[in-house]
């Protein structure tokens, strides 16, 4: 953050592209009521603790345990069981790296989604 602000010693948020010195809590409550955020509407975990309970053949990628419904996840016909490898042309190995590249992603992008249903690769479009 020192080279985003130049401040050391302080906290230093930035939320879509702004930042934010210290603790202004008027200014940061504004920024995130705007602040829009992408949602994948699915409870992952990842995947090599599923594979090593026996849940998964997939040791690398993030495990879909639950789909909301109405949800991006469920447009893009992902369901529980199905593990996410890819999105966005990168590499997905763990629940954080997917968390990780889905806070990147803008509100109405469309992005590929590459999943495994039991021994099947599948290919998808997450329209966020």
């Amino acid at each position: 953050m020192v080279r985003v602000s130049g401040q050391r010693g302080v906290p230093v948020t930035v939320i879509d592209g702004r930042v934010v010195v210290g603790y202004d809590e008027p200014t940061l409550t504004q920024l995130l009521a705007g602040a829009q955020r992408v949602r994948l509407g699915a409870a992952v975990a990842d995947a090599a603790d599923m594979a090593a309970q026996g849940r998964c053949r997939v040791a690398q990628g993030a495990y879909v345990g639950r789909v909301s419904a109405g949800s991006a996840a469920q447009r893009a016909g992902l369901a529980a069981g199905d593990v996410i490898v890819s999105l966005a042309g990168r590499a997905v190995d763990s629940a954080l790296a997917l968390e990780t590249l889905v806070a990147r992603l803008k509100p109405g992008q469309s992005v590929p989604i590459s999943y495994v249903r039991g021994s099947e690769q599948r290919e998808a479009t997450l329209a966020l």
